[in-house]
């Protein structure tokens, strides 16, 4: 009899012992990942809106991954990479800058594709102070004007504008020593042009037209350059070939180039690869 209540005993301390031990399975099951990926693109200053509104589609479209952004100059990012900042993507607003990034290595010649075209505007305050309402009026002596520097796409751009309307001839002669005579300061990317001109200290700048946001159209009146004169920008992406992931960047490059990624760039006032 003391020996089968022993027996007994023994059985139920071993059932007890195992219902306190939690299963393997149990245990994963219990244990949330909390891994999370992260993708770094490096984009134009100019694509700040568009780009935060796609980073946020792709996040959702591809749960654990974080999309973080480096924007700025094109100028300042390819310099960036080519001293070894880690970043999976490049975006920018010119192919000389992308040039840069082939050059340095991180990035491989052929693998760079356009994906949006941009062009230029003139923008001045809201009030518009200085009484600007045509682009020979640039030319009128005392005004303050900014720019982007020549090494950013878009001062390069506005420097190519004046030089077609010096050859040109219909704004008159001189025009573009008379217009960079009031320029004065030269920025290092195009949001900073355009926030000294919507905080009124500049009478214009020359901007993108995608910068002229539905915000930023609250502050500046904006004169369109005709096609002639203009320059069509067009933005070119690759990733870096020591991108840890390779196959999600190619991911983010394919939904820019979707119909639902360009549709995003449009509505943001970029111009498709493709008119409609």
């Amino acid at each position: 009899m003391r020996q089968r209540l022993y027996t007994v005993l023994l059985l139920e301390l071993s059932l007890l012992l195992v219902a306190c031990v939690p299963s393997a399975a149990s245990t994963v099951h219990d244990t949330p990942t909390t891994e999370r990926i992260p993708l770094t693109i490096f984009a134009a200053a100019s694509l700040t809106d568009a780009f935060t509104t796609i980073g946020q589609n792709f996040s959702a479209a591809h749960p654990g991954v974080e999309v973080a952004f480096n924007f700025g100059g094109s100028q300042q990012l390819a310099q960036q990479i080519g001293q070894g900042a880690p970043a999976d993507l490049f975006a920018a607003a010119n192919g000389r800058q992308m040039g840069v990034a082939i050059e340095s290595g991180r990035v491989v010649s052929g693998a760079e594709q356009t994906f949006i075209h941009n062009r230029l505007v003139v923008v001045t305050p809201v009030d518009n102070p200085a009484g600007i309402a045509t682009l020979a009026d640039l030319a009128k002596p005392g005004l303050q004007i900014v720019l982007a520097t020549k090494e950013v796409p878009v001062g390069q751009y506005a420097l190519d504008f004046l030089d077609k309307a010096e050859a040109d001839g219909t704004l008159g002669v001189g025009y573009r020593d008379a217009v960079l005579a009031n320029v004065v300061s030269y920025e290092e990317n195009v949001r900073t042009v355009l926030a000294k001109v919507t905080l009124g200290e500049a009478d214009a700048g020359i901007v993108y037209r995608s910068d002229v946001t539905p915000t930023a159209a609250e502050q500046v009146q904006r004169i369109d350059i005709p096609d002639n004169l203009n320059t069509i920008a067009s933005y070119p992406i690759a990733p870096l070939s020591d991108s840890p992931h390779a196959a999600l960047a190619q991911q983010f490059i394919d939904y820019l180039l979707s119909p639902e990624g360009q549709q995003i760039l449009e509505d943001a006032g970029f111009m498709p690869l493709v008119e409609r």
